[in-house]
């Protein structure tokens, strides 16, 4: 499933997570984190739940799920997903966790819907992290309404919707190029915290983060 040269994956929304999907997106951030390299990873993401997905589900299973998605979230380097047609359960909780979204016309984010209720994973939290709470994303959350191509975009759940997502891929692969390591976890962690921690709180993680750049481009002056 994983192509480590090219630090790829393909998740199907259409089957449930499975201890196998959670130890494939172990060894695509194994390979990330241990590379070193600039590269970007790229997830292919596609389909949505099919009917009784959530039969051989545990809690612990998608408690493994959720953080292997949060390790993803947090890699020292660009994560591109790449969606297309009807987006849905695992595949739209990895779309959300991506750093750069790319996607073909056809995509549709369709929260999954069981025993008339949406299913209430992270991937509700990151919508509304994510967003500003608009009535369609509110819909979406609530009773599963699709957002079309268009509305995600408009949204910002999208960045990019075209009929050649493989240029729009080598394109931001090569614009994030210089952006990679720690650093780069760093700042997202940032981003990601902006929304819940106020200013007085995580005005000291931002001057450490000064810190270190002062202190790194001080020590190569001096080199």
């Amino acid at each position: 499933m994983v192509r480590a040269a090219e630090k790829r994956l393909r998740i199907d929304g259409r089957r449930p997570p499975t201890a196998d999907t959670v130890a494939a997106i172990g060894t695509l951030c194994d390979g990330a984190e241990d590379s070193g390299g600039p590269g970007p990873v790229v997830i292919e993401v596609s389909g949505t739940p099919e009917s009784g997905w959530t039969g051989r589900l545990t809690v612990g299973l998608v408690n493994k799920w959720e953080r292997a998605l949060r390790r993803l979230e947090r890699l020292p380097v660009t994560t591109i997903a790449v969606a297309d047609g009807d987006c849905g359960g695992p595949a739209l909780d990895v779309l959300l966790t991506a750093d750069i979204r790319i996607a073909a016309p056809s995509v549709r984010l369709l929260p999954p819907v069981v025993d008339g209720a949406t299913w209430p994973g992270m991937a509700l939290h990151r919508l509304a992290q994510q967003t500003s709470g608009t009535a369609a994303v509110r819909r979406a959350a609530l009773y599963g309404t699709p957002l079309d191509a268009a509305r995600a975009r408009a949204l910002h759940l999208l960045d990019e919707v075209t009929d050649d997502p493989a240029a729009a891929v080598a394109k931001a692969a090569e614009r994030t190029a210089p952006f990679a390591g720690p650093e780069l976890a760093i700042r997202r962690q940032l981003l990601l915290d902006a929304r819940t921690v106020p200013f007085e709180e995580a005005l000291g993680a931002h001057l450490a983060a000064c810190d270190r750049v002062l202190r790194r481009s001080t020590g190569e002056a001096a080199t």
